[in-house]
């Protein structure tokens, strides 16, 4: 699945405009399934063919489909996608000139500690990896290639190299992944209370609203039932120092940067689970590249 992703610039801006019309919408909707020329979009669309054709050379004009000419009656131009969906990144991504940063993207099969409790999976991008309902399975070598683990309880804990420099100190730390609740197949209403330390140090607690299914995600395979879980929510946790943030959100100011000592540890521990006493145990289910909504596993970005 080809992905555009859009942040501040004036190509970002091109692309919002083409899209912001229903026919050019349609347009796309109708390549998705196979290519065409404008004769047939025009049918389809009951539109004149120039007003067609106008709304063709936009979405051209933005990148957003291509025309090649094939032979027919004739030679005929025949309009093709190039993505197959838009990500708007809504997030400030340029640094300050004097700010160094490091981004390691962990496949969350690659975790180094575990505790799980049924009901749970670990599945590849094609089968099961080991047996459902068997915690046993997460210790699988095969684990290295999981997509999409899940567990009714416990934590997953990864450990990311700790690439700061030296004698400098980070100003920021944000942690990224896809989750959401876990229940039996799916549930939308099942609330679940999921917590990320950095370091054994709680740096927030999230309540996934759901465990979302019936409705397939953008990468989720078609092998996997849509009454399975299907996809989650993007959420970051961000540590600087004057606080915990949850998608920007300040949760606590007690806790910064500083109380993770990074410059302590060769490595970065992030730990996502279950808290004991939480007063939501629904569970959690974690998304590698190749299911859910989001091409990432488990996200580190550093700032210092």
């Amino acid at each position: 699945m080809k992905s555009k992703h859009l942040s501040y610039d004036e190509e970002s801006l091109q692309v919002l405009k083409a899209i912001a019309n229903k026919h050019r919408l349609e347009i796309l909707r109708i390549l998705s399934v196979r290519p065409h020329n404008v004769n047939e979009l025009a049918d389809k669309l009951n539109l004149p063919f120039s007003t067609t054709a106008t709304n063709v050379k936009k979405l051209e004009d933005a990148q957003l489909i291509s025309t090649e000419l094939v032979p027919g009656r004739g030679t005929q131009k025949v309009n093709a996608k190039n993505y197959d969906r838009i990500i708007l990144d809504l997030f400030e991504k340029e640094m300050e000139e004097n700010d160094k940063q490091f981004l390691i993207d962990m496949p969350i099969g690659e975790y180094f500690d575990c505790q799980v409790y049924p009901n749970c999976g670990i599945v590849g991008e094609k089968n099961y990896i080991g047996m459902q309902d068997d915690p046993r399975s997460f210790y699988d070598p095969n684990r290295k290639d999981a997509q999409l683990l899940f567990m009714r309880d416990g934590f997953v804990e990864y450990r990311f190299q700790n690439k700061i420099t030296y004698g400098e100190n980070a100003k920021e730390i944000e942690i990224s992944a896809e989750l959401c609740s876990e229940a039996p197949n799916h549930k939308l209403d099942w609330p679940s209370d999921i917590t990320v330390w950095i370091n054994g140090v709680d740096v927030g607690m999230w309540t996934s609203p759901s465990d979302f299914g019936g409705k397939r995600g953008f990468l989720t395979p078609s092998w996997w039932h849509t009454n399975y879980t299907q996809y989650g929510m993007l959420k970051r946790w961000r540590i600087t120092t004057e606080g915990c943030f949850i998608d920007g959100e300040k949760i606590m100011d007690k806790t910064t940067i500083q109380d993770l000592k990074l410059e302590k540890h060769p490595f970065i521990s992030v730990k996502i689970g279950i808290k004991e006493g939480a007063e939501n145990k629904g569970g959690f289910n974690l998304f590698g590249h190749k299911f859910g909504n989001y091409e990432q596993g488990v996200y580190l970005k550093a700032n210092t």
